[in-house]
């Protein structure tokens, strides 16, 4: 396959010109031998953010067991603290409202920084399917190329061998 627009037409089945984006760019990366494999964790997380990158931290982090653990303990110590321990002059006596409010309050923040982690793990999910898609492209590309040449090669071969059968034959006809 001499150039792009061949290359399109015997392995896409149209013309180059029609070929979308991925398509074209995994063509010519075929074409110039070069790898597409990469680290899609790495990729993608080379463009993050700080922002991003600490939410995903805060959503790793709440969402352990080691978090869960340690909050069941900081609210035994804090009931336990405000019923026994300090019973008459307790900072937050039962019902433990101010309790109630500091939990409010890291529901409120904790519960959109995890659906922004959410979000973009989906991303990340997609990018993911997306440089599957073009290494799977590649593959099929260069094996459907692997094939055009050796169909060429024995095409050829065999044109070869029936120039030879036929010398031979004619030979053989001089001969008699």
């Amino acid at each position: 396959m001499k150039t792009l627009d061949d290359a399109a037409q015997v392995l896409f089945g149209k013309p180059a010109e029609e070929l979308d984006e991925t398509e074209r760019q995994v063509l010519m990366n075929s074409r110039a031998g070069r790898i597409l494999a990469e680290d899609t964790n790495a990729a993608y997380e080379s463009k993050q953010s700080l922002g991003e990158r600490v939410a995903d931290t805060i959503a790793r982090v709440g969402g352990s067991w080691t978090f869960i653990i340690g909050f069941l303990v900081f609210l035994l110590v804090w009931t336990v603290v405000n019923t026994i321990i300090l019973t008459r002059e307790a900072f937050d006596p039962y019902p433990f409202i101010f309790l109630n409010l500091v939990l409010s309050m890291l529901a409120a923040l904790q519960a959109p920084i995890i659906m922004m982690s959410q979000n973009r793990q989906a991303m990340r999910d997609r990018f993911a399917a997306s440089k599957d898609y073009e290494v799977n492209l590649k593959a099929e590309i260069e094996l459907m190329a692997l094939h055009h040449k050796i169909d060429t090669h024995f095409l050829n071969e065999i044109a070869a061998l029936k120039m030879e059968v036929l010398r031979l034959h004619d030979v053989l006809r001089q001969r008699d």
